[in-house]
């Protein structure tokens, strides 16, 4: 409840952002076919709610599966880097430079091979998730207390054990970071995924409404692809919070 009760500065901040973007449009600031105003994106998305919720299970599979796909690359990806100096010298740079390739170059040459299938999206929903869970993976990893390191040595454990018991359990916050952060990109991916390569899904249905001045029903799928990623982020957390207790209290005791 004392949760619930800190949110209401940021409820306010937003009830006042949508009476002003209504007031903006009603009074003629903007024509309602270039931005559609709150009250006729509501409508739409009740009148239009069964168009608009099939089209939304096609981009949650799409967004879900994708991030699942790019939590399990990425934590596997971060642990060799992290016990291979090699590796890391080697694909560190590549996993870089893979994130200045714009989605829209790889977009076609994914059609061609995979055509509309889902294995399309789900790779260009990865390729946008997939560094934010390596680099925050990798964070986690090279944060490990050293004192814990020592002492795993002192007891003569192997490298195997120590990592089992020191550096996976800190290793898995960070996952679960880039997860969150992987939760609200993908969204993002997905709707460049459909653009080029969908007959179906939110994102097709927004390039599809806009050359028809559907604004309403394009926004609508907007509202729902951010209140699915909020979601998503607000899942991620609660996860954390209740499967790694030791990293949120750690996270306090910084705080303190």
């Amino acid at each position: 409840m004392r949760r619930l009760l800190r949110g209401w500065p940021a409820v306010l901040l937003l009830l006042g952002l949508i009476g002003v973007w209504e007031l903006y449009v009603d009074l003629g600031g903007v024509d309602p076919l270039i931005l559609s105003p709150p009250h006729a994106i509501a409508s739409t998305m009740y009148t239009d709610r069964s168009l608009l919720w099939s089209n939304f299970l096609v981009t949650a599979r799409e967004v879900l599966f994708g991030i699942l796909l790019a939590g399990a690359a990425g934590f596997v990806c971060a642990i060799g880097i992290h016990l291979s100096a090699t590796l890391r010298r080697a694909a560190y740079p590549l996993l870089v430079a893979s994130q200045t390739i714009p989605i829209v170059i790889l977009a076609p040459l994914l059609l061609f091979w995979f055509g509309f299938s889902i294995v399309s999206k789900l790779i260009v929903v990865a390729l946008v998730s997939f560094f934010s869970i390596v680099v925050t993976t990798l964070d986690a990893l090279s944060a490990v207390d050293g004192d814990l390191l020592k002492l795993m040595k002192t007891f003569d454990a192997g490298r195997l054990r120590t990592f089992r018991h020191v550096e996976l359990p800190a290793a898995l916050p960070g996952l679960l970071t880039g997860a969150k952060i992987a939760a609200v990109v993908a969204v993002i991916g997905a709707v460049f995924a459909e653009q080029q390569a969908a007959d179906s899904g939110l994102g097709y249905l927004f390039f599809q409404s806009i050359p028809q001045l559907l604004t309403a029903r394009a926004y609508a799928a907007v509202v729902i692809l951010s209140l699915f990623a909020i979601a998503l982020f607000a899942l991620l957390t609660l996860v954390e919070r209740l499967a790694l207790p030791w990293a949120h209290t750690s996270r306090g005791d910084r705080r303190r």
